[in-house]
């Protein structure tokens, strides 16, 4: 079954596979303690940092082990912004982070913080400008990933850093989805990683911070790894963390450029084959392997579900995939559609031939899909035009308030508007998507008794 979804968890690396099993024989002992078998564990954590260090670019008492990536990103916020509080309490982050980035910058500001949200473009990338922009003298960090993790556009990592440099202002970079694909930009303060990202096992995290950066650990101290994660290293992972961030590294080269040119070939063929379709994210300055699309009026986990019944693991970003009610941050901070949102994203090794057959079952599952849920081919015209209408989709879910947008535009006469009223979150992006794919305006959006009513006015 083709596993598509790298992005989420790459599979086990088999170098990875093999320094597990040896540690476990190796490295179970404390390596702490000062006896043969903790002289041991200690060599063999030793290596692995200084493997994971030169991968990293830091010197190896720059980087420590955390239980995972999101805890590295918590514990590298709340230290920099602890180290420097006297400076201020301002965060600066974009728009586009990783929820581990997002839920420390709202504890933040529950605790009396400020932040800055810095706004994306269409493709998902910051303005360096603008971000310089949002740095201020109280400013105490700026967050900013190298890379997204739902859409694949990599961020101008260098040109912020310049801007946070001139401002006196360090620059923690998630590098959770690059790092196995090469270094990141030089000039970063503090870097995050997570293992199970480049296929190395879960619960193992990297946070790296520069020597000269003002970090006050935070939370009961530790005697263990600086200080800065305590707890009882978990050896047998970190060593295969290390070694197969080695060994992924070591085939990045090659594998980034076969993987590119099958997402190239995903980004042409879906635009070709499947009708009113939105490719997401840069075409160019993005991650090798990973590749976003949404499908008007389809409803995007019924789509994996057929997906997955016909043997394709992917992901998506849309709200009615997730366990909330509310659209991808990322897709919402682009401006992009959002309803039928699937991520593609091909770990190391990913077959050809299976990607030729997943463009082949795209389409027709796209198609069983829309006309499950009643999506019109093309918008019927009126031989009598109203002046205006007004859908109720109140209570139902997108794409279905989309649906009836368009099962009715060509009712209205041209200058005319419909109104949809709708209570679905999903709705006040998709249904300014739609009409940007569709030509038509989207005039804004209106208080209503419950919702909000979205008008929109014929143009053609």
């Amino acid at each position: 079954m083709p596993y598509f979804d790298a992005a989420s968890a790459a599979p086990l690396h088999p170098v990875a596979r093999q320094a597990l099993l040896a540690a476990l024989d190796e490295g179970w002992a404390d390596p702490a303690r000062l006896y043969r078998e903790g002289r041991r564990a200690r060599l063999l954590l030793d290596a692995a940092r200084e493997a994971a260090a030169e991968a990293v670019g830091c010197r190896p008492d720059e980087l420590v082990f955390t239980s995972s990536g999101t805890t590295a990103v918590h514990a590298g916020i709340a230290g920099a912004l602890s180290g420097r509080r006297r400076v201020g309490r301002h965060l600066a982050h974009s728009a586009v982070e990783h929820s581990s980035v997002l839920h420390s910058a709202a504890a933040h500001e529950a605790a009396g913080g400020s932040c800055t949200e810095v706004p994306v473009d269409r493709s998902g990338a910051v303005d360096p400008a603008a971000f310089g922009g949002a740095l201020r003298a109280d400013t105490a960090l700026a967050c900013l990933q190298s890379a997204n993790h739902e859409v694949g556009t990599e961020q101008p990592v260098t040109e912020v850093a310049a801007l946070c440099a001139e401002a006196g202002v360090p620059l923690l970079v998630d590098a959770a989805q690059s790092l196995g694909w090469g270094p990141v930009p030089a000039g970063w303060s503090l870097l995050t990683a997570s293992a199970h990202k480049w296929g190395g096992p879960a619960g193992v995290g990297l946070l790296a911070v520069r020597k000269g950066t003002r970090f006050s650990p935070q939370g009961p101290a530790g005697e263990r790894e600086s200080g800065r994660a305590p707890g009882f290293e978990n050896l047998p992972a970190i060593v295969a963390a290390a070694a197969s961030l080695r060994a992924a590294r070591d085939g990045a080269a090659a594998e980034a450029v076969r993987l590119r040119a099958l997402v190239d070939r995903i980004r042409g063929v879906v635009a070709e084959r499947v009708p009113d379709v939105e490719v997401v994210g840069d075409p160019v300055r993005r991650l090798p392997h990973l590749v976003t699309f949404s499908c008007l009026y389809v409803d995007g986990e019924t789509l994996l579900h057929e997906l997955d019944r016909r043997e394709f693991s992917v992901s998506s970003g849309s709200s009615c995939t997730s366990s909330t009610l509310t659209p991808s941050h990322v897709l919402k901070a682009m401006g992009v559609l959002s309803e039928g949102n699937v991520r593609v994203s091909l770990p190391p090794g990913a077959a050809g031939a299976d990607v030729d057959r997943f463009l082949e079952v795209l389409p027709e599952v796209v198609a069983e899909v829309r006309e499950r849920l009643g999506a019109p081919v093309t918008a019927p015209s009126s031989p009598a035009p109203a002046a205006s209408l007004v859908v109720d989709a109140l209570g139902r879910r997108c794409p279905i308030p989309v649906i009836e947008l368009a099962k009715v535009i060509g009712e209205v006469a041209v200058g005319a508007t419909v109104t949809v009223l709708a209570d679905d979150e999903a709705a006040r992006l998709d249904i300014p998507a739609w009409c940007e794919m569709r030509g038509q305006e989207y005039v804004g959006e209106e208080p209503a008794d419950r919702g909000s009513a979205y008008v929109v006015r014929r143009l053609s």
